[in-house]
């Protein structure tokens, strides 16, 4: 299949924020991507309450402009198959033609780190039967910081076991940058759950402030950062699965038009590093 058949490429919309559907959808067709992956938070134009009827119309009307969306993204605390929108929420996605949904980040409790796994898997239980009901996946993002599914050997503590049609991983290549492991290993780990890719970059470096010396993380543009995104095409180039690539954009500095214009210029840098690669396979 080469390099170019990992797709689709979409944008994850959380800057996005104040901008209606049609003003989301003629940025994202500016910028080159096919989709997005819809930021569904309070806020947004689609909300985890309002899913039901407009995440299948949000859908409708991407799909009238030539884009999809293959994905969601819920709020950081939809950790729990009992919160009362979960249920509607996957109905909703499987109406909508919605695939994935990433999940919000369990946080390492009291009691320590493996009995917090036991009870993230008893959720991810929940999470599992609400996807064998709808046809849509349960995702787990690799977060650096204190996310119980910081890198890919964390990610598979709270996955390993589950039907991958059910439950899957969302390799971050940011994240896995600041805490995880090398690229090869990562995304070997995770194969059987792959299920999407993030795009960021990320940079992590030693800052003064107020005397005193602290480590900050900070958001680059693709291609400025940590990240080799030429040697993560060429895997997932050699894996061979097509999971959606959502370039993350989170440029929380900029207006969202700039967010646009960033987005525009990390899809032209992906696209180089594709038609590099198929050349090297010809």
């Amino acid at each position: 299949k080469g390099v170019a058949a990992v797709r689709p490429w979409i944008m994850f919309t959380k800057h996005l924020e104040g901008w209606n559907l049609q003003q989301i959808i003629a940025g994202l067709k500016s910028a080159g991507v096919e989709g997005a992956d819809l930021c569904v938070r309070p806020g947004y134009p689609v909300t985890p309450e309002n899913a039901p009827t407009e995440l299948p119309a949000a859908a409708r009307q991407f799909a009238d402009e030539g884009l999809c969306i293959p994905l969601i993204t819920t709020p950081g605390e939809f950790t729990d198959p009992s919160i009362p929108y979960a249920e509607p929420l996957f109905h909703a996605c499987a109406e909508a033609g919605v695939k994935l949904v990433k999940l919000g980040y369990w946080q390492m409790e009291p009691d320590g780190y493996w009995a917090t796994v036991d009870r993230c898997r008893r959720k991810l239980e929940g999470f599992a039967k609400l996807a064998e009901k709808t046809g849509v996946k349960a995702i787990v993002h690799n977060h650096s910081g204190s996310t119980m599914g910081l890198n890919s050997c964390a990610a598979m503590n709270l996955v390993k076991g589950f039907d991958p049609a059910h439950v899957g991983v969302f390799a971050d290549v940011g994240h896995l940058s600041i805490v995880g492991e090398p690229y090869a290993m990562a995304f070997d780990i995770v194969k059987e759950y792959l299920s999407a890719v993030a795009f960021k970059d990320l940079v992590k470096q030693r800052v003064i402030r107020d005397g005193k010396p602290q480590w900050t993380i900070d958001v680059w543009p693709l291609g400025m950062g940590f990240g080799d995104f030429p040697l993560v095409m060429k895997i997932l180039s050699q894996i061979g699965f097509e999971v959606p690539i959502s370039f993350h954009c989170e440029y929380s500095r900029l207006p969202a038009d700039s967010v646009i214009d960033q987005l525009r210029m990390d899809v032209r840098f992906i696209r180089s590093i594709v038609q590099e690669l198929s050349g090297q396979q010809q």
